[in-house]
Formats: structure tokens, sequence, C-alpha cells
């Protein structure tokens, strides 16, 4: 029997190559990256789709590409992919604004689009969309990048519903899942006294790590799961 594959994008590093790791053996794994020289690591078997997602024709190749080599056996997408540009509203450029609402909601939007359409000629699937506490709480200087990620819950809400209306067998979930103060590459850079803040506003007293959120996922989209749809989870060791 062979396996289900799973497409993870934003593949190549952080929360991407964790929840890689963690589904890797049991699934065949679709990874994504803006290029393949990205990937320091490879998980065995894997198939890889790289693709710009701030470039809206790329988007588009990506999805027909997806659909055509991985559409017959396609089970799951984690959109995961995003970028963020920290900084107040009235000092941000354009460009970053475009790249954060393209590569952080239209792409997933997309490949969401894609998803439903696969999954509802075999009745089956699994989308979970990568939000954040963000997009629930907002934070100052990333109104933008929080913006995005509300979109991301809010669409996966919205989809449940279309799959239930569009199939009968109610067996296609969509969900979102916000991870909190996870540790990565994105969150490194940010000042000791703004980690301090955070921390003690954390009842777990630590910030999370990437195998907190990838041990999530694979519960999420595996069959145990087949009762959880259209919510958003949040991983965020009870940020107040």
């Amino acid at each position: 029997m062979e396996k289900r594959k799973i497409l993870i994008t934003g593949a190549s590093k952080g929360l991407g190559l964790a929840i890689s790791k963690k589904l890797s053996g049991e699934y065949t794994l679709i990874l994504h990256a803006s290029k393949k020289e990205s990937f320091t690591h490879i998980e065995p078997g894997s198939h890889l789709l790289c693709a710009d997602f701030s470039d809206a024709e790329q988007v588009a190749n990506f999805c027909k590409q997806l659909k055509k080599e991985h559409g017959d056996d396609l089970y799951a997408v984690i959109n995961n992919a995003g970028v963020t540009y920290d900084k107040p509203l009235n000092f941000q450029p354009e460009r970053e604004i475009d790249a954060m609402l393209n590569v952080n909601l239209r792409t997933p939007i997309m490949i969401c689009k894609t998803a439903m359409k696969i999954f509802g000629l075999k009745n089956t699937g699994v989308i979970i969309n990568i939000s954040s506490v963000v997009g629930e709480s907002g934070n100052a200087f990333q109104a933008v990048y929080a913006a995005t990620k509300a979109g991301l819950a809010a669409l996966s809400r919205s989809l449940a519903q279309e799959a239930a209306a569009l199939n009968q067998e109610h067996t296609i979930r969509v969900l979102s899942v916000s991870p909190g103060f996870i540790e990565t590459d994105m969150t490194a850079t940010i000042p000791e006294s703004i980690k301090d803040k955070y921390l003690n506003m954390i009842p777990a007293k630590r910030f999370g790590k990437v195998d907190d959120v990838a041990d999530t996922i694979a519960f999420l989209v595996s069959d145990k799961a087949s009762y959880i749809n259209g919510t958003n989870i949040h991983i965020n060791g009870g940020l107040i």
C-alpha cells in the first residue's frame, strides 16, 4: 500500500522542517521552498516542489504542477510558508506589504483552491493552515502580518463549511493552528527585553519548541483527529 502524500510549504527550515521530520516515514512528503538550494536537509523519499510565493505566476505554475504530479494521491496540505517585516505601518514600504499579503495569504488561498478541487474528486483530504497567536491578539509593528494570519484562520473556518456543503461524505477537513512564541530563526532576532516581556505573559514559563507544533500537526493530520474540523488550535503555553 502506497503512503499518503502530504504537501508542506516552507519546509526548508523552522516549523516546516520540524513538521517534515515528524511526518517522514508515515507519509510521502512534497516539500516546498523558494528554491532547491534553500534545503539543508531533505527527508528520504520526498518530492521537491519549489516556487517563489511572492510571484503570482510561479504560484499558478506551482498549483498546476501539484495537481498534475501529485493530484491522484494527495492526502493533506500544510500551508506553513510565511514572511514578516516588522515595523510601524506608516513606515512600511508597499513592497513589504505586498510580499506579506502574497506569501502569507494569497498563496495559501490558491493552494487551498487547488487542494479543494483534488479532494472534492476523492471525497477526502485535510488542509491545515498555519496562522499565529497575533492573528487574534494583534501585535504592534506586525499589523499586516497579523492581518494575514487572521485571514488564514477565517479562511479555514469558511472552507470547512464549504467542504461540508459540497461533500456529502463529510470527510474533507480544514482547520488552522496558531503557534505562540516559538523558538525559530524568525524569533531569534527579537531583543531580549521583548522576549522577557512575552515570557512573563506565558503561564508555561517557557517559549515553545518547533516540536511542540510538529507533534500537534502530526495528530491533527491523522485519522485520530477526524472530528476536529473548522477550528483554530492554539499552541502558546497559555499566552495571556
